[in-house]
């Protein structure tokens, strides 16, 4: 498996980039400190106008602060049951303030995409409930599957708590729109490689084609709110669902076009197309902790 780098965009104006998903042919991507719903076209990165998704008094500097923040971080588009398609957007859960979500219905032809805030707490309550002992929630990336939600969570500094929750789609959809109850789920905790020692943590996900594919960084930092020294990126697929013990995830190491490792910090991806049986071209959104982010265009072999 190898994953290249083949180019880089600038994102200007787009704080601290966390998700991107693809629908038709657009591109949408998220901030965690930012109100807003960024797109583009999907091909050449062109940007539209941006979707407010909620008000604030605290983005006068262009970054919400981290204390106020609801830290967007996952992003999936979802078909509902009534044929609607949207996208939902998450907070990492990893403080009270970051459990704001909200559904982005995308209209089917000439129209604005309208929102509605949703509350996760009742839904994170229970994912909080089966985490290892001194874990705290951080989901970092959303995928689904056509009967599954899967929820990604990141632990950082340590090899244990990198698990993929996995809950029925429609009825965790109506849980969210309309407060129902949080229907059963499981959960699969995953090994992933390491730099210089430093394990990775999931940061991003996106189907494509009926495969999961993922991405790992590396901090070094023992929070899962403050951040550390970037160490590294990596990409890869999800293997289907398997047993609730401890999987070994064969990922590689995102490099740059001379061979060398890239040491940039991923925080999600989307596959534009297929280029064989075991080649994609993804874009890959990166954050530098410092407000500054980039699309990444990568060629990415399975083979």
């Amino acid at each position: 498996m190898k994953a290249t780098i083949l180019r880089q965009f600038e994102l200007p104006r787009l704080p601290s980039a966390s998700g991107i998903e693809i629908v038709g042919n657009t591109a949408y991507i998220i901030g965690d400190d930012s109100p807003f719903l960024y797109s583009f076209a999907a091909d050449s990165l062109a940007p539209n106008a941006p979707l407010s998704l909620f008000e604030t008094a605290h983005f006068s500097t262009g970054r919400i602060p981290k204390d106020r923040k609801p830290d967007l971080e996952c992003l999936t588009a979802i078909s509902a049951a009534n044929g609607e398609t949207g996208l939902l957007a998450c907070g990492s859960g990893a403080t009270a303030a970051r459990e704001q979500g909200f559904w982005i219905a995308l209209p089917a032809g000439p129209g604005t995409a309208t929102v509605q805030p949703v509350s996760l707490e009742r839904l994170y309550a229970a994912l909080r409930k089966v985490l290892p002992a001194g874990i705290t929630l951080n989901l970092e990336a959303a995928a689904t599957t056509p009967t599954e939600l899967l929820l990604f969570q990141r632990t950082v500094g340590s090899a244990a708590g990198n698990i993929v929750f996995r809950l029925p789609l429609i009825p965790t959809l109506d849980c969210l729109l309309h407060q129902r109850d949080v229907p059963p789920f499981q959960h699969q905790q995953y090994d992933l490689p390491a730099i210089e020692g430093k394990p990775a943590g999931f940061s991003g996900a996106s189907t494509f084609h009926g495969t999961v594919f993922v991405t790992a960084s590396v901090e070094d930092t023992q929070d899962a709110i403050a951040d550390g020294e970037v160490l590294g990126s990596f990409v890869g697929v999800l293997p289907a669902a398997g047993t609730i013990k401890p999987t070994s995830l064969p990922l590689t190491r995102l490099e740059l076009p001379d061979g060398r490792p890239y040491r940039g910090k991923v925080e999600s991806l989307t596959v534009r197309r297929a280029l064989s049986a075991t080649r994609y071209e993804a874009l890959l959104v990166t954050d530098d902790d410092a407000g500054g982010s980039t699309a990444v265009q990568i060629e990415l072999d399975l083979a």
